[in-house]
């Protein structure tokens, strides 16, 4: 690739990077459906414009772009997997400046998308224009699976992948929406935890009531659910579903050894990345592993009741919680839903209705990192930052990998992120050095693969 290319092309390529995450493709609100529409269609000319083939694949759901590159007969075929949509953008008043405005402080750029995973997908846009000829022939077969419901937990690719599982035969796939494991330390990952999504509803009234008139005697409703919430997990981080913690898989000693040996400092994790007062959770293990080893029970959000201005004093009859699990190796989607539903029933009490609706889910993944894409990945880290990988899991969940895994192929889950960005939260942000080098190392991989 011209090594020239990446410093000569960055007026441009800023311009269209701020263009695509100006697009506000908030994939959970119908409200932004025609946003998402938009966001595919931008991947989808862009691809165009690159010599690629391209279509939007319409299904249940907000469309998939799907490009092929020009065949190169004889080639390895690599499959490249990324989401155009993002998260809500909420709690808006934290964000310094709009979160679809795309601003450059400090040598990052600020919008929400920036590094989940908008600013991911078109470091790869770029490293593919940037490893082409000067006739426009990349020196690998290259596909792109560029999806929009990642982040609301969407079935759409999953039937696409079980109708077609043609599409995910390569002989490797690139998912690029992680993190270094810090700066300056690339990695690779070797499990991603899944996912258990849903609401808890309770009621304990037919109507909301006076609390001058039944209070003392009427049960609430928002009282009920926040002790039922806490009988779910214990103080010290323990959830109340011990069989969870029987079918653990636990990280091999290579795995523990490995993690002892990555630079961390606890006060800086705190500061940097929780920016809390403390850290909570199973203090019997370490914060490697409650992150990317164990499961965890965590409270979203919880309605009910009154919350404008002023007064109204009402015992609410109705309460919600947005409640989710994270799974790890060992841990199925259908067995954490059948554990969380026989939890709540045992914590509910006999005067309360309740009901929990899954939204979505998805079972964790192992990745053998052993494959030869692996070492060639560490090569063009190596050669263009200066380090390998180092091998990790994610606390995240991705959970179309399973079924791009399901072809055979080796899934290098790999990224530019850096663990502070922000994903998810307001002021999210990419740091522009990080885009230029992941657009060498991976133009660099792909050359690579050809040889």
């Amino acid at each position: 690739m011209d090594p020239q290319f990446t410093q000569r092309e960055q007026p441009r390529m800023l311009a269209e990077l701020n263009e695509f995450l100006a697009i506000p493709s908030i994939s959970t609100l119908p409200a932004h459906a025609s946003d998402c529409r938009r966001a595919a269609q931008w991947v989808a000319d862009h691809l165009g414009a690159l010599g690629c083939t391209a279509s939007l694949l319409e299904g249940d759901g907000h469309p998939i772009v799907w490009g092929e590159s020009p065949a190169v007969p004889g080639a390895p075929t690599l499959l490249i997997y990324g989401h155009y949509d993002v998260q809500p953008t909420d709690p808006i008043d934290e964000w310094v400046s709009p979160p679809f405005e795309p601003t450059i402080r400090s040598g990052h750029v600020f919008a929400r998308g920036a590094v989940d995973d908008k600013g991911q997908v078109y470091c790869l846009l770029k490293a593919y224009e940037a490893a082409r000829d000067g006739h426009g022939r990349p020196p690998i077969n290259v596909r792109f699976l560029i999806e929009g419901e990642e982040e609301c937990g969407g079935h759409f690719i999953a039937e696409l992948l079980k109708a077609e599982p043609e599409r995910a035969h390569a002989d490797a796939i690139l998912v690029c929406d992680m993190s270094y494991y810090a700066k300056g330390w690339p990695a690779v990952y070797t499990a991603l935890r899944g996912m258990c999504y849903a609401e808890l509803e309770v009621r304990t009234a037919q109507r909301d009531l006076h609390s001058g008139t039944y209070g003392g005697v009427a049960p609430n409703a928002l009282e009920t659910l926040c002790r039922m919430l806490m009988d779910l997990k214990q103080r010290d981080g323990r959830i109340a579903m011990p069989d969870l913690y029987a079918r653990v898989d636990p990280p091999t000693k290579a795995e523990l050894h490995g993690w002892n040996s990555l630079p961390f400092d606890a006060r800086e994790f705190l500061r940097d990345e929780v920016t809390g007062k403390a850290l909570t959770g199973l203090e019997d293990h370490s914060v490697f592993e409650r992150t990317w080893a164990l499961p965890t029970f965590e409270i979203h959000g919880i309605s009910g009741g009154f919350v404008g201005d002023g007064a109204k004093t009402v015992i609410p009859a109705v309460a919600t919680a947005k409640i989710s699990m994270r799974l790890v190796p060992g841990l199925s989607y259908e067995f954490a839903r059948e554990q969380l539903r026989d939890a709540c029933g045992r914590v509910a009490p006999d005067y309360a209705d309740w009901d929990l609706r899954f939204i979505h889910g998805a079972d964790p993944v192992q990745v053998n990192v052993t494959q030869a894409a692996f070492k060639t990945l560490d090569r063009a880290f190596e050669e263009v930052v200066g380090r390998a990988t180092v091998a990790i899991r994610g606390g995240g969940s991705i959970p179309v990998v399973t079924d791009l895994a399901r072809g055979g192929a080796p899934v290098l889950l790999t990224g530019i992120g850096l663990p502070d960005d922000g994903l998810h939260s307001p002021n999210e942000r990419l740091d522009l050095q990080q885009l230029w080098d992941g657009i060498n190392v991976f133009g660099r991989f792909f050359e690579m693969l050809a040889e």
